[in-house]
């Protein structure tokens, strides 16, 4: 079974040695439950949802069985509109509906010095976009019990370090074999 992950520097693995970041722990973890999935890494560093947009369809090259839509961040980061984010996710949800592909939609926080309306309105985004497309799994918050946290960051204060990786793949396997079920 292929599962890609679309997505940012979050998916890349930016700045961690090679075989430490998401795609590759993810793939492992799956395999310690006995499942047989290439995780393909769709992950490019500084990626907004305008370019996972644009390069969806290159992503899907490799004929994936699922995917895990994680994209949103950079968009937070740079402040960008939140309707422009909302519209480019559902682009994406909706072209990977048009495919029969389930998906896990990985939500986002927007940074807190963007202000608590432009925070709220963010976050928003990812369960709406979630409850009109039945079928595709919500996973609140990608960073969950990872952001903010020194101990299990870079020094960047943003990308997880190792054992911030551990806690993502943690808590977000159960929702990645809940989509693994799904796949026909």
């Amino acid at each position: 079974m292929r599962l890609l992950a679309l997505g940012d520097s979050l998916t890349a693995g930016y700045g961690l040695p090679p075989g430490q970041g998401f795609v590759p722990r993810l793939q492992a973890a799956l395999a310690a439950k006995g499942r047989q999935v290439r995780v393909l890494d769709g992950g490019v560093s500084g990626d907004t949802s305008a370019g996972g947009l644009a390069r969806l369809d290159w992503s899907l090259a490799e004929n994936p069985q699922a995917v895990i839509l994680e994209l949103g961040a950079n968009d937070g980061l740079r402040g960008l509109p939140p309707a422009s984010t909302r519209a480019n996710l559902a682009a994406i949800l909706d072209r990977l509906g048009q495919r029969g592909l389930p998906v896990l939609l990985a939500g986002m926080l927007a940074p807190p010095n963007l202000g608590a309306d432009y925070g709220r309105e963010f976050a928003a985004i990812f369960p709406e976009l979630a409850a009109a497309r039945p079928g595709t799994i919500l996973y609140p918050f990608f960073l969950d019990g990872v952001a903010g946290n020194p101990a299990l960051n870079q020094a960047d204060g943003i990308h997880p370090n190792p054992q911030g990786v551990s806690i993502v793949i943690e808590r977000i396997l159960p929702f990645v074999e809940r989509l693994l079920e799904g796949v026909r």
